[in-house]
């Protein structure tokens, strides 16, 4: 396992010491790890073209082989140096979406590291909207391969904080620019199928990219581990995103839907679980005279700031050592199909709906399997 001694720098998202930049980027010149605030998540970073710092991703992240990586850029022109035979629908959209949340993926240069794309023969690229990567980028003058900086299937990291968590001691520097404005992986758009297809529901809205490519199709595949490899895009697994802690995710919409999770979240109670409920304002309401742990993700009206919370409320649940979390699930429109993609993910593709009767024998079944798994 690759080890270190890790440092921390904090710096000002919009105007980062150069200082600090530089001794960054020489550790990524050095085959080292970095990890980074993006607009997104805080990334952890290697020299894209070094099969040995790329192995060290995969390392320290206990992430599988078979699961490729995003090449972070902070210039356009620096596309042909990580791709080729670029269609021009790719310059188009990089010049209405980057920097931003976007993710291409491309038929991938030779001069990439194999190991960042798993094998194939494409490679997923994007040019983060912030500061302190685009300086990482042009003042180490390579492209950064970087996933996002946490153990493989926890919750992403929003925060430095969440990065000491899961990764001290095994990354060599840390730059600390604060909370990442969005909190949830960009969109992940394939490039090489025709139609374009989108991979992953990410920051970027799916209505966005119908304006430039009408008849965009959306890949609805959920991988197991078991499947086999290679996958084609980053975040495809079932089981992902998910807190240490079992979440049990439901619809539902009908006037039955709050009062049924009331009751079940009463029930596990009383049958001595620590039941936590991760939940909108407005229906925080139903569940504050009982003995639960509440974790408030703002208003329901407001899906960005819902966006932002969801991964950090899941680590402050975990760090409190709850034995359940139960969420209903915002509506699949706009940004609550990425929403919803991760609580999807986070309850390992298992949904229960509240407008039929639920099993509370079944539910409580599935909470034991789970511990013992």
């Amino acid at each position: 396992m690759y080890s270190v001694k890790t440092q921390t720098f904090t710096l000002d998202p919009n105007n980062p010491d150069p200082a600090v930049i530089a001794q960054a980027a020489e550790r990524l010149r050095a085959d080292g790890l970095v990890a980074f605030p993006t607009e997104t998540v805080y990334g952890l970073g290697a020299n894209a073209l070094s099969p040995v710092a790329v192995g060290r991703i995969f390392e320290v992240k206990k992430r599988p082989f078979y699961d490729p990586l995003i090449v972070h850029l902070a210039r356009l022109s620096q596309i042909e140096q990580v791709a080729r035979d670029v269609p021009p629908l790719a310059y188009e959209l990089a010049q209405i979406y980057w920097p931003g949340p976007l993710t291409l993926v491309l038929k991938k240069s030779p001069q990439v590291a194999a190991n960042v794309s798993a094998g194939l023969e494409t490679v997923a690229v994007r040019m983060p909207n912030h500061r302190i990567p685009l300086a990482l980028v042009e003042t180490s003058g390579l492209p950064i391969a970087a996933p996002s900086a946490n153990l493989f299937t926890r919750p992403s990291p929003t925060s430095a904080r969440h990065v000491l968590e899961d990764l001290n001691g095994h990354v060599d520097v840390i730059l600390d620019g604060g909370d990442c404005p969005i909190g949830l992986e960009s969109t992940i758009l394939d490039l090489t199928a025709s139609p374009p297809t989108v991979l992953r529901h990410g920051g970027l809205a799916l209505d966005l990219l119908r304006q430039q490519i009408p008849d965009l199709q959306i890949a609805r595949r959920y991988v197991k581990e078991d499947e086999g490899l290679p996958i084609s895009a980053p975040g495809m697994l079932v089981k992902h995103y998910s807190p240490k802690s079992p979440l049990l995710l439901f619809t539902g919409q009908t006037d039955a839907a709050l009062p049924r999770l009331r009751d079940l979240a009463s029930v596990l109670a009383k049958q001595g679980y620590r039941v936590s409920v991760m939940t909108t304002t407005e229906d925080a309401r139903h569940f504050t005279d009982l003995n639960l742990e509440i974790a408030d993700l703002g208003s329901a009206t407001d899906l960005p700031q819902i966006g932002r919370r969801l991964f950090d409320q899941m680590r402050r649940l975990d760090a409190l050592r709850v034995d359940v979390i139960l969420v209903r699930a915002p509506a699949q429109e706009g940004l609550g199909l990425t929403i919803w993609d991760r609580l999807f993910r986070a309850a390992e593709g298992q949904v229960f709906d509240l407008d039929m009767p639920l099993d509370v024998e079944e539910i409580a079944q599935l909470l034991e399997s789970r511990k013992s798994a």
